[in-house]
């Protein structure tokens, strides 16, 4: 029988477990209790470490999860010392490098160390495109020897691939990836495949769900906790109880052939997923500890008729719209409060409408670029329900071309502002009637074309797509768009 966790090369200085230890639980605990005693909650952590549990993924807001790990880090110096993975999940707004560095360095101060070893990054809309601007810090933080490797969270596979081809070192992508949340198998794999980036996946027991526990058990009527409302809704997404209860019958006589429980195949599958490095298993330090049978993870592996069986159950299951991290962005929220919109409104727009001088009801918005004001022209301009985004490439700031070189990646970004543009005049991407889209080279029409039906699939405005030749800048593509949308009162 295996007596440590299998390890998994992530970059050529971190060797991690393959099951992560995950610390927000800890915030759990403290809700009511008040904070963790930090040694004895230190000494709970180092009996993971010392069993080869010795990853360690914590965030800002998991209550005094840094600290706890802090206090364990500062007696174990040295080779072997555990590794310590944090978040930084700010609000959205300016990411100036004063603030960034900020962040970070409070990071740095809960852990009490010089570099962190994998600093994670999660922005809530793409619309704001500050989080290149922080993840590009980041880098700089990287170089100065503060951050050891980059890692995302809850980030689809098309900003994925942006941050990749914008220059950015991404080593990781923390992701929900369960038998019930299959998204992160599909696109998002696809991209890890061509980059090198690999997943954290979270959420493989489906908040318990994925259990012995409720095998045959009826359907709950009521649920208490934060983790099990959220993926609930991913159960109901999925097609609902019946199909809950026929995953984990083939997943109970899967176990019962290899001497396992649910919870073993189901996180076994998500691992057999070649762009997964590692699962994320919670821990509720000093109270309980599943690590023994966690082990029994790397002791059995499928067959063809087990995969066969799974296979089975899960067809009868309905996908979870969207990709990986949509859940936070858009609807149907997936999350434990449901309707994040009013959340979303909430973020303030990287544009601001101004009134246009003698032209009383329209308005318009600029976005800073240098030619705006050269040229005479506008982002976008309202004029009662019709909204005109002006050709938009992947200019970011005044004058920085976004991913050079990769279409693709080019044709997200000019989308969000164009969905950034829209937002600030009181319309949406679901407003947009048509759109026009201009190439360089008639070749990168399908990796723009698939950013084009990322954007728009259940829209579906009228489209012309056309090979321009040469486009001012060092730009693959650039996109226009119209939108009606209600009068404003």
């Amino acid at each position: 029988m295996t007596d440590r966790p299998e390890r998994f090369q992530l970059t050529p200085d971190l060797s991690i477990s393959r099951i992560l230890t995950g610390l927000w639980q800890v915030a759990d605990m403290e809700k009511d209790a008040g904070p963790l005693e930090l040694d004895a909650a230190a000494a709970a952590l180092g009996a993971y470490a010392d069993a080869g549990f010795d990853t360690f993924d914590m965030a800002d807001h998991y209550g005094s999860a840094e600290l706890v790990a802090g206090r364990l880090l500062a007696g174990r110096q040295g080779t072997g010392r555990p590794l310590a993975f944090t978040k930084w999940c700010p609000a959205p707004g300016p990411m100036t490098p004063q603030i960034v560095r900020a962040g970070v360095e409070e990071r740095l101060e809960r852990l009490g160390v010089d570099r962190v070893d994998l600093l994670q990054f999660h922005w809530w809309t793409f619309e704001h495109p500050a989080w290149l601007d922080a993840l590009h810090e980041f880098k700089a933080l990287q170089e100065e020897g503060r951050v050891g490797a980059i890692g995302l969270t809850n980030v689809d596979a098309a900003h994925l691939a942006l941050a990749v081809a914008d220059g950015i070192p991404v080593v990781s992508n923390q992701v929900s990836f369960s038998l019930i949340d299959r998204r992160a198998g599909g696109d998002l794999s696809a991209v890890c495949a061509r980059t090198g980036t690999r997943l954290f996946a979270y959420g493989t027991l489906c908040g318990g769900f994925l259990t012995d526990r409720w095998l045959g058990r009826p359907e709950p009527e009521a649920i208490g906790d934060w983790s099990g409302m959220k993926y609930k809704r991913f159960i109901d997404a999925a097609g609902g109880w019946s199909v809950l209860q026929a995953i984990l019958e083939a997943a109970a006589a899967i176990g019962r052939r290899h001497g396992v429980s649910i919870a073993n195949v189901a996180t076994r599958w998500v691992l057999d997923h070649p762009a997964v490095a590692g699962v994320i298993i919670g821990a509720r330090l000093g109270e309980r500890e599943h690590r023994a049978d966690n082990l029994k993870l790397f002791d059995f592996a499928f067959d063809e008729a087990d995969r066969a069986q799974l296979g089975e159950a899960l067809a009868k299951a309905t996908p979870i719209p969207g990709d990986c991290g949509d859940e936070y962005r858009k609807p149907p929220y997936l999350t434990a409060s449901g309707d994040l919109s009013h959340h979303l409104d909430a973020i303030p727009s990287i544009y601001t409408a101004e009134p246009v001088p003698g032209r009383p009801g329209r308005a318009r918005v600029s976005s800073g670029s240098v030619w705006e004001p050269l040229a005479g022209y506008s982002r976008a301009v309202r004029e009662g329900d019709r909204i005109l985004v002006s050709g938009t490439t992947a200019t970011h700031g005044s004058d920085r071309v976004v991913a050079p070189g990769d279409p693709g990646a080019q044709a997200t970004y000019a989308l969000d502002k164009i969905a950034a543009s829209l937002k600030a005049l009181g319309g949406t991407m679901e407003d947009v009637v048509r759109t026009r889209v201009y190439l360089r080279d008639v070749a990168d029409w399908e990796p723009v074309s698939r950013a084009h039906g990322r954007a728009f699939g259940d829209v579906r405005p009228a489209n012309t797509l056309l090979a321009a030749g040469a486009l001012v800048g060092d730009y693959a593509v650039e996109i226009e768009a119209e939108a009606v949308v209600a009068p404003q009162p």
